[in-house]
């Protein structure tokens, strides 16, 4: 870059001034540079915390690496194939000598068994598809036909059905729901699947079931949010959808979820996942879902969370990606601010990886003892940091400092995580599928696909198997008075 010397001020003050911004706008492009770098070719993951990678920095560190030493253990076992489920249907199929070879090759004596071996071998039969064909016989009255009083006709009643006068069964609209929101296969795909079976079924149609079946699981998912807000912990989070119709560049998908990912024997907890779709990332969209919450709120630091009336519980997670950004753009080989912080963090997450499967009371306890001194000694290293602010390192420990009050709130309740991984985990699967089907065609559409999200995250998180699941309900809720407490997925009998 050429500098013209002859506009340069006289005043070295002024000359000391204008070095110090060059620098500084060279070192934030420098750290640009390798940042782009580190995305293009570098590994994804954040790789330090939980895999015993340490840096040798101060004092600190090194007493950190003598901790971790005393808990590394090394076992390299053969790997083994897990057995195929008991409750699979099984054909045996025997392979076994003629008459003629059961004698001895040596002495023509006959031989006896004394032994055998067995070996599994798993076979997929493909889907199949069948016609149910519902009779329901007309009976009338021969004598009142003679006299011609009456003609009364009896017929049975129509069975109940998911779709009124369609013929899509709800093992059918299961298979849908599923193969789109489960494992993320878009309508027009499942719609070339059915032509192999000779079965002309549009994406329209199926999309048209799909809507009317999220509307039958209204009543069973406003049951799963009055029992979310009635927890003392709940996680949030949010994402983009694109929606065709909207006028708005970006809508959002909210997720809110309870704390467990699977059902937990020490914990009276329900496992609840239910995302809410908004066309904005706007506070009042959160505060209204929550509707005057005021539990515990683990998120990170997007704003609008702060408008609820939740107690905010921030996310560690957070904090230690942007230190380990900041480490990325420090160049290999060098270590740095950015490593003792990450020090710091790990030893935290070190703490609570042996709290999993202790009581809330059991992590208070441990929090206050091991993880406060911890915290402490964060914060006065913390203080003493003077760098410049629009650096990758000036972001972390800025972030660290804002948030610095929800970062500590989780020891305060042992109910509460160090993180809000929790919720990244649950909308990880909306995030997945979005890559597939890409875009909702309506806002309609887009909190067809929340509510149906909603029941399939719920039940994958009370161990379900979701196609069973959906199934369950689409059968119990298109009758006149469905049985909604026994579709809870708690009190779902497996």
């Amino acid at each position: 870059m050429s500098i013209d010397v002859d506009n340069l001020p006289d005043d070295p003050a002024l000359l000391k001034k204008l070095l110090a911004e060059q620098v500084l706008k060279n070192q934030y492009l420098e750290e640009q540079f390798r940042l782009a770098q580190q995305k293009q070719f570098g590994k994804s993951s954040e790789g330090f915390v939980g895999q015993g990678e340490l840096f040798n920095e101060a004092e600190d560190i090194a007493e950190t690496v003598e901790d971790e030493k005393q808990d590394i253990r090394y076992s390299r076992s053969k790997p083994k194939r897990k057995p195929l489920p008991k409750d699979l249907p099984r054909e045996t199929i025997l392979h076994d000598l003629t008459d003629d070879e059961k004698v001895c090759d040596d002495c023509s004596s006959d031989l006896h068994k004394i032994g055998e071996d067995k070996a599994e071998k798993l076979e997929f039969i493909p889907a199949q598809v069948k016609v149910i064909e519902h009779v329901r016989p007309k009976y009338a009255c021969r004598q009142c036909e003679q006299t011609g009083t009456s003609n009364t006709i009896k017929q049975a009643p129509v069975p109940p059905s998911p779709i009124p006068k369609g013929f899509a069964t709800a093992s059918l609209l299961s298979q849908l729901i599923t193969s789109k929101y489960q494992y993320g296969l878009p309508l027009h795909r499942q719609e070339a699947m059915f032509k192999q079976f000779g079965i002309e079924l549009s994406r329209k149609t199926m999309s048209d079931w799909v809507l009317k079946s999220a509307d039958l699981f209204t009543p069973l998912l406003t049951m799963f949010k009055q029992e979310l807000l009635q927890q003392p912990v709940i996680h949030a989070d949010e994402t983009t959808v694109n929606v065709v119709s909207s006028n708005k560049v970006k809508s959002y998908m909210w997720l809110y979820c309870t704390d467990t990912d699977s059902p937990n024997p020490i914990s009276n907890i329900p496992n609840i996942v239910l995302y809410d779709y908004q066309n904005s990332r706007a506070g009042p969209g959160v505060m209204d879902y929550l509707d005057g919450y005021a539990g515990y709120l683990q998120v990170d630091g997007y704003q609008a969370y702060a408008q609820t009336q939740a107690t905010l519980v921030g996310c560690w997670a957070h904090a230690r990606w942007k230190f380990i950004e900041a480490k990325q753009v420090q160049g290999k080989g060098k270590s740095g601010k950015a490593d003792m912080a990450l020090s710091f963090i790990q030893k935290l997450y070190g703490i609570e990886s042996k709290l999993k499967e202790k009581t809330a009371e059991e992590k208070y306890a441990t929090r206050q003892e091991q993880a406060k001194p911890i915290i402490e000694n964060l914060h006065a290293w913390l203080s003493k940091q003077n760098v410049l602010p629009k650096t990758k390192l000036g972001e972390a420990i800025t972030y660290l400092s804002n948030q610095w009050h929800k970062l500590v709130r989780y020891l305060d309740d042992g109910q509460l995580n160090i993180d809000n991984n929790r919720a990244e985990r649950a909308i990880k699967p909306f995030v997945i599928g979005r890559k597939n089907w890409l875009f909702s065609q309506t806002a309609n559409g887009a909190k067809a696909s929340a509510a149906l999200y909603s029941i399939i995250e719920t039940a994958k998180a009370n161990d379900l198997i979701p196609f069973d699941y959906v199934m369950t309900c689409l059968n119990e809720l298109c009758k006149p008075e469905p049985d909604l407490e026994a579709l809870l997925p708690w009190n779902i009998k497996r």
